[in-house]
């Protein structure tokens, strides 16, 4: 994990040497989250919401790099034998590097990797709430989406959160990877449109 919030941090800093300015912004939006487990166990999906603000920096007319600090709420409902019904409640600080390619019509396409640190978890069955056990304190994954930014300085975007590290902290247990569908809005302090001529 460190090796890779290295990486986060350096592609950050060379990318904003060659930055032309940085634009900050807030943005919200809600979560469909499942957790994946490789032992065949069923899931279903978890309804939540997500903010936090973002930085656009510029590298060149076409391409950017979006920093973003996001507070996620994330999780799934999963069927699990003998416990039943089991509601999985994740709450993450994300923090994504996006790497962004934008068209002269305000449209983007994104992507780029993404660290999280697990906040609080609760796991309740029945009667019975667990908090902040069995799950490990970092995620990692690669959320990729479409964005668009209108001259009004607001903006859509939806991203798809692909999960790669297992966030199971039991040992010997399955495999879990969370897998999140985001739709947000989005302000952003300057219309960057009018910077890509």
């Amino acid at each position: 994990m460190k090796k890779i919030s290295f990486l986060i941090g350096s592609f950050f800093l060379l990318f904003s040497a060659k930055a032309q300015q940085a634009y900050f912004g807030v943005k919200g939006g809600v979560n469909i989250s499942d957790l994946h487990y490789n032992d065949n166990s069923t899931t279903d999906s978890k309804p939540g919401l997500d903010f936090g603000v973002l930085a656009h920096l510029h590298a060149s007319k076409t391409l950017a790099i979006q920093p973003e600090l996001i507070y996620s709420l994330e999780g799934a409902s999963s069927k699990l034998i003998p416990e039943g019904i089991v509601n999985t409640s994740l709450n993450y600080l994300n923090f994504p590097v996006l790497l962004q390619y934008m068209f002269n019509n305000g449209l983007r396409l994104e992507g780029g990797p993404q660290i999280g640190f697990l906040l609080n978890a609760k796991t309740k069955s029945g009667n019975v709430t667990v908090n902040n056990a069995g799950f490990q304190s970092t995620a990692v994954s690669i959320p990729l989406g479409v964005g668009y930014l209108a001259s009004s300085g607001f903006g859509l975007d939806a991203r798809y959160v692909f999960g790669l590290s297992n966030i199971n902290d039991v040992k010997n247990g399955p495999t879990i990877q969370s897998n999140v569908f985001q739709l947000g809005i989005f302000y952003q302090l300057s219309d960057l449109k009018m910077h890509s001529h």
